[in-house]
């Protein structure tokens, strides 16, 4: 079953790829591997995997305001996530995705959805972005019918 969400579009651009669900929220300051697209950060429960390639969820960003030169940095190096769905408004990550567009012409979109979404985007296997200055919508694929 396909489900369609609205979203608020915080960096447009449009990516699709596998649900990469963080459980926790990550600074990418010390928490991300820009060469490699690894979570570093000792503590994080999720510390091995990479995001490369998918479309990174999280309820919100961790941290440092430097994590938005190595979010910035992944992306141009293609080791970063191919788009970003957040819970709630993140000044880095937000600004880390829109540096990356400005000076490397590689978009990342970065969209907010509703607490009321959540269950049903964590849920699903694979998501599609589109997202631009008039909205944005997720479509959840491989999810619960």
């Amino acid at each position: 079953m396909t489900e369609t969400i609205d979203a608020v579009t915080l960096v447009a651009g449009s990516a699709e790829g596998a649900a990469f669900v963080l459980s926790e929220p990550l600074s990418f300051w010390g928490g991300l591997d820009s060469a490699t697209g690894a979570i570093i950060d000792q503590w994080h429960p999720q510390k091995g995997q990479i995001m490369s390639g998918k479309i990174l969820v999280m309820k919100a960003g961790r941290g440092s305001s430097s994590g938005s030169s190595v979010l910035a940095e992944a992306i141009r190096r293609g080791t970063g996530p191919a788009g970003i769905v957040l819970m709630t408004r993140d000044a880095i990550v937000t600004v880390g995705a829109m540096v990356a567009a400005e000076l490397y012409a590689i978009h990342c979109p970065v969209v907010l959805v509703a607490e009321r979404d959540w269950r049903w985007i964590t849920a699903s296997g694979r998501l599609v972005l589109h997202a631009d200055e008039t909205g944005a919508k997720l479509h959840l694929l491989d999810g619960i019918d």
